[in-house]
């Protein structure tokens, strides 16, 4: 097999960038297996097709399911609203087919958990899968890992990690599925604050084992398009704490109604021997301390991450042409290829994505209760 025909779920915001990744990862990483844009699913024909013609796509279906039967299908990327990823993507991995999924994984932790049953099953016979944690792809955060793998900041004591976002912060924004828990599970904390749990658990290589948490919604209600309101059923923030597998002190904050924050994901980790701190605004920086370096001239310095020895920048432009958020989905995807040529399992695999579902349920149990809540352990 030289190539992979993709089959992609949902044609919004998330599938344009998804498209975008796949129409440029050959010709930038010419990975060992080239995808074709085989079909585009999306329940009005109108609406599918006219997304399809704009991004690339070969055919278009109204009925997720007809991508399944398509012999020119072989991965199916999953763009769609949570409510919709377990039966998706445990049908296409029961199908033969590989799978993409967006995060968060599922809405639910049963839901997750069923996913990376099906997902365990598939690898046994050659089928792959992975969860859409694209920041993980940014050239800084992986620089961020590695410092703190080679032990240059030293035994991690303290992490802060943020997604910040002002889209909700009018009260007069309108209502969309994202505010409706039936089909987005949660509001920022699962948009959000899944990325930042699963960047801070990436970056330190450690994972959250408990939490205290109070959750939010400033706007009970919003403006409906056409008319009326409708009832707000998720959170507009969260804020937690907690403790890492490692013994670190973690706090972590999801907004959609941080005022002058646009899409502010950033990871601050504190360790003996130096510190580390990242923001998404600024994406192509990573702002390093070593505390061993001589009082007069040691401080934060700041580290352009272009270079052809960082990680993915190299298959790009020359250093100081900075990336954007798009190259991350290109890096995904070309992860994600290379792994199923290999027969390997990509990371992050849906395992990973159900422990970060596990956090979120534990914050919301948290939130609930008004207690210190464990993260329930994978088996």
């Amino acid at each position: 097999m030289t190539t992979v025909g993709i089959g992609m779920v949902g044609h919004a915001f998330m599938g344009r960038a998804h498209s975008h990744g796949w129409r440029s990862v050959g010709p930038f990483f010419a990975p060992p297996l080239t995808p074709v844009l085989a079909a585009l699913a999306g329940r009005d024909a109108e609406r599918a097709g006219a997304a399809a013609r704009a991004l690339g796509w070969a055919a278009v279906e109204t009925d997720w399911k007809a991508l399944l039967r398509r012999d020119d299908v072989q991965l199916i990327d999953i763009c769609t609203p949570g409510d919709t990823h377990a039966e998706i993507a445990v049908a296409a991995l029961e199908a033969g087919k590989h799978v993409l999924c967006e995060k968060p994984l599922a809405n639910s932790v049963a839901e997750a958990e069923t996913m990376a049953a099906a997902a365990v099953r598939a690898a046994e016979r050659g089928v792959r899968s992975m969860v859409g944690f694209n920041y993980r792809r940014i050239p800084a955060v992986t620089l961020a890992r590695k410092l703190v793998a080679d032990g240059r900041i030293g035994t991690v004591r303290h992490v802060r990690a943020q997604y910040l976002q002002d889209w909700l912060a009018d009260a007069g924004a309108p209502f969309t599925w994202r505010m409706d828990k039936d089909r987005a599970g949660s509001g920022a904390l699962g948009d959000i604050g899944a990325h930042a749990v699963d960047a801070a658990q990436f970056v330190t290589g450690q994972t959250v084992t408990g939490v205290s948490a109070l959750l939010d919604t400033f706007v009970g209600e919003r403006p409906v398009p056409g008319g009326g309101t409708a009832r707000v059923t998720v959170d507009d923030a969260a804020v937690f704490i907690g403790r890492t597998s490692g013994g670190a002190l973690a706090s972590f904050e999801a907004s959609r109604v941080a005022a002058g924050r646009k899409n502010a994901l950033r990871i601050e980790v504190a360790g003996s021997a130096g510190s580390l701190f990242f923001d998404l605004e600024a994406l192509n920086e990573l702002w390093f301390h070593d505390a061993a370096e001589d009082a007069a001239t040691a401080g934060f310095r700041r580290i352009l991450v272009t270079e052809p020895v960082h990680e993915y920048a190299g298959a790009w432009w020359p250093p100081g042409h900075l990336l954007g958020y798009e190259h991350t989905f290109t890096h995904q995807f070309a992860d994600l290829l290379t792994a199923i040529d290999a027969g390997t399992d990509p990371a992050p695999s849906f395992a990973d994505g159900l422990q970060v579902q596990r956090v979120l349920a534990a914050v919301q149990d948290s939130a609930a209760g008004g207690a210190w809540t464990p993260v329930e352990r994978s088996v």
